[in-house]
């Protein structure tokens, strides 16, 4: 029995492919997020071997949080100590802060030694952690204000709160959230988003989300963005630590700066270098291959309105492809879009064949509108609805329609709660894991998140219940048909005629 739990011990866990196998066992386990700085971290960390010794049966797990970023952008954490608990193979709880009581609780909860509502008195607390570690925590708790919340906030200051993110996203032309300072940073990341602004030679300015938990837990539910840092252009939202080393590395960071107006420092004569507000600095549109020529006229021409983007239209990765698809979707125009990330020479051509070096990109009827700013200022003036109706494009995009483009956004589609990296039911999570288990690659959307398409899907579908599960725009079933299928082996065939 010691062999399929813990056995009093705290194993650190190397990659995400571990932790899963780990978690499909179906024992209980509990995983600690930590850091090596922070103090609040280590001294619960202590309490956390401790609890693996009270329950032997259950798998204690260790990961640091910035050397396994794949890990912690999995399970959202943003801030240390951090703790989820598995049980039958599915996350059912978390817990943020130094709070030694709540971790006591819960793990026993998960461990089945109690009923859920009961107190937890294991002798952790007051005799195996010792009376030091259970003071020293409970006073870094009280100090940095990390006791257990539910970062929720009430209405009264919501609004308040609101506004002050605002303001703050747009106090200065390049924004970096962060853990410290870009002169003491507290955290790998943020390191490296500051080594990258450098480098790029810009001034930004920051805010330290570890001095004001307000701003941190807001700023997650603000940008629909639940780690940090966060970097943020003219007030829109860029990305992670991951995208602004991506947009580094190719140089498409730069050209971003440049096309929204931002000063860039001449590092050899230390001067200001004039921003290119025109098209992004590509001014001879040459050097494409006919075949790429043609493969890119074909494709702004392939509806009569499209969008380059970054990300699907509900799932965006950047603020300013967000941006032009709810303003899109504000003047209810029916669009498709296309991923620049899953494909490099559409990605590097599109800038030269359009001369314009930047993303997102949108086009009504083959012809270049434009970026995020103008085609917000359009929406504004009033020239946006102008110029699609010139061009012919009605508006009002049915649901029926939006529908459709869903379930055939990816040749195999999952409605379901939450995402594949963190399911929000059982039924999701075992349609998640059989796919994954079949080698599937598959796209998904979180009905969750847009009541629209959550109510719709089961009229258009005459399925009334989630997860849902499409080949080629048809539906295969729900939950209990994609499991009979992955028994029988018939799973990944049916996915492939």
């Amino acid at each position: 029995m010691a062999a399929a739990g813990g056995g009093g011990a705290v194993k650190e866990v190397k990659s995400k492919a571990e932790l899963d196998s780990l978690v499909a066992e179906g024992n209980p386990v509990i995983l600690h997020f930590w850091a090596s700085w922070c103090d609040a971290s280590k001294h619960m960390d202590q309490l956390f071997s401790h609890l693996s010794t009270d329950f032997p049966l259950v798998r204690f797990l260790r990961v640091e949080a910035e050397e396994q970023p794949e890990i912690s952008e999995a399970y959202s954490v943003s801030a240390v100590p951090y703790f989820v608990f598995f049980k039958e193979g599915k996350a059912v709880d978390t817990l943020e802060g130094a709070d030694p009581s709540s971790l006591a609780n819960k793990v026993a909860k998960v461990a089945g030694s109690i009923k859920p509502g009961e107190p937890a008195a294991p002798a952790s607390l007051g005799m195996a952690a010792g009376p030091t570690v259970l003071e020293t925590v409970r006073e870094l708790a009280k100090d940095n204000g990390a006791s257990h919340h539910s970062g929720q906030l009430s209405s009264g200051t919501g609004d308040q709160l609101k506004k002050r993110l605002e303001q703050l996203v747009n106090s200065q032309p390049i924004m970096l959230f962060m853990k410290g300072n870009p002169e003491s940073p507290q955290c790998g990341f943020s390191q490296k988003v500051v080594d990258i602004l450098k480098k790029e030679n810009v001034k930004f300015g920051s805010f330290d989300i570890l001095s004001d938990s307000k701003v941190r837990e807001g700023l997650k539910k603000f940008a629909n963005w639940p780690t940090f840092p966060q970097l943020y252009c003219k007030g829109e939202l860029l990305g992670g630590c991951d995208i602004a080393i991506a947009m580094h590395e190719s140089g498409e960071l730069g050209e971003v700066f440049r096309d929204h107006g931002i000063q860039i420092t001449d590092s050899n004569e230390g001067k200001l270098a004039e921003p290119n507000l025109g098209k992004g600095g590509v001014t001879e549109p040459s050097g494409l291959s006919t075949a790429t020529t043609e493969r890119l006229g074909t494709l702004v021409n392939s509806a009569p309105v499209i969008l380059f983007m970054k990300g699907k239209p509900d799932e965006p990765r950047c603020g300013f492809s967000r941006k032009v698809v709810d303003i899109l979707r504000q003047e209810k125009v029916e669009f498709d879009s296309f991923d620049i990330l899953s494909d490099d020479e559409v990605r590097q051509g599109l800038k030269v064949y359009s001369n314009w070096s930047s993303y997102p990109q949108l086009y009504i009827k083959g012809e270049l509108i434009g970026g995020s700013d103008i085609v917000l200022e359009m929406q504004k003036s009033g020239e946006l609805k102008k110029v699609l109706s010139e061009k012919g494009v009605t508006s009002g995009e049915t649901i029926e329609n939006r529908l459709k483009k869903l379930v055939s956004s990816s040749p195999v589609m999952l409605f379901m709660k939450g995402t594949p990296d963190s399911p929000k039911c059982g039924f999701s999570s075992k349609v998640v894991n059989a796919l994954r288990g079949e080698g599937v690659e598959f796209g998904s959307f979180d009905i969750l998140s847009d009541d629209e398409v959550r109510q719709g899907l089961k009229t258009f579908s005459n399925w009334p219940t989630f997860p849902q599960l499409y080949y080629k725009g048809e539906l295969i079933g729900g939950c209990d048909i994609v499991l009979e299928l992955s028994s029988n082996g018939e799973l990944k065939d049916t996915l492939s005629e």
